[in-house]
């Protein structure tokens, strides 16, 4: 098989690593996506849906965007369309609740159960031979890139809502 992407090796050892860093993430968020395709979700809706289910406290569309590290629009779009698929619901504002809260339905918990495995299989496939010290060095790597480009976006990392400081979000498989 012929790949469809090039090997690129710069005079610039910076610009090599940024193409690298570039073109695992577009190989791996390819791969995820055919994968999940199979069960009819893409990656984005999949997170919204793990999101729902195990996000410690009320999930709100603000936290959405930050969880994805997409736009507070880009979002909505993506929680209208699911939505209207019977995936999610928006329960409005009430009182003693000042935000819009997102729920998965139960076609949403169902479509979830099915995806689950299959993106554990994209995982295990990618990333869990790596020996535990080498995936430990990615993070910290992955960590301090994300963070340097944070910073000049003038961004900030953090824990999750207030009173989660300091804990995982424990996604569960």
């Amino acid at each position: 098989m012929t790949p469809d992407v090039y090997d690129l090796e710069f005079s610039d050892t910076a610009l090599t690593t940024y193409t690298l860093v570039r073109q695992s993430w577009l190989a791996i968020n390819r791969y995820a996506e055919a994968k999940l395709a199979k069960v009819g979700v893409t990656p984005e809706k999949f997170l919204v849906l793990w999101a729902c289910r195990d996000y410690p406290g009320s999930l709100i569309p603000a936290e959405i965007a930050r969880i994805s590290h997409r736009e507070n629009q880009t979002i909505a779009g993506l929680l209208n369309r699911m939505e209207k698929e019977g995936l999610v619901q928006r329960i409005p504002k009430r009182k003693g609740h000042p935000f819009t809260e997102v729920q998965s339905t139960a076609k949403g918990r169902k479509l979830l159960a099915e995806a689950l495995p299959v993106f554990r299989s994209v995982v295990t496939d990618l990333i869990s031979d790596m020996p535990l010290p080498k995936q430990k060095e990615c993070q910290q790597w992955h960590r301090e890139l994300r963070d340097k480009a944070l910073d000049k976006l003038h961004m900030v990392s953090g824990s999750p809502a207030e009173g989660l400081t300091g804990k995982p979000v424990e996604f569960q498989w």
